[in-house]
């Protein structure tokens, strides 16, 4: 299966990064689980893109911890999530992390600005303080609606 924009190694990730930064490219990145993508994520990615020329999107993997504390999730496995993200025409590039957060992939992006949605204030996001002392910032995205993944799995499985 092709997709056209997964990049799962540190060598591809740097390369690709450096690759857009030479031809003097605005440089956004994001993270998340996107288990079940709904309007709120995708609205986000459109915003985002306004304001930029690449879009990273870090993918919450199988085996990262995140999900420790969600036994029942992920609802989609990562190839499937990948698949999805790599449909959406907002998003450039699709980089997966195991770990606890994307610091790894930040450091190998090295992205011009981080941004999360209007659930988050900048100076809570886990690493804002490793990306503001790089010369990064950390932006919030405002979005129009509130979605929840966790919300949509609530009203399949159990009708609330």
């Amino acid at each position: 299966m092709y997709l056209k924009m997964i990049l799962e190694n540190s060598e591809d990730i740097i390369a690709k990064a450096n690759e857009e930064r030479e031809k003097w490219k605005k440089i956004w990145f994001t993270n998340w689980c996107f288990d079940i993508l709904h309007p709120w994520h995708i609205e986000t990615f459109k915003r985002a893109k306004e304001y930029c020329d690449i879009l990273f999107v870090a993918l919450n993997w199988d085996k990262s911890p995140y999900w420790k504390t969600k036994p029942w999730r992920p609802i989609h496995n990562e190839t499937h999530r990948s698949i999805i993200l790599d449909s959406i025409k907002y998003i450039d590039y699709v980089v997966p992390f195991d770990e606890e957060t994307p610091i790894k992939r930040i450091e190998e992006v090295k992205p011009d600005y981080l941004f999360k949605g209007w659930d988050y204030k900048a100076e809570d996001v886990v690493w804002y303080k490793e990306v503001t002392e790089n010369w990064w910032e950390v932006v919030i995205i405002p979005t129009v609606e509130w979605y929840s993944t966790t919300n949509s799995v609530n009203k399949i499985l159990w009708n609330k």
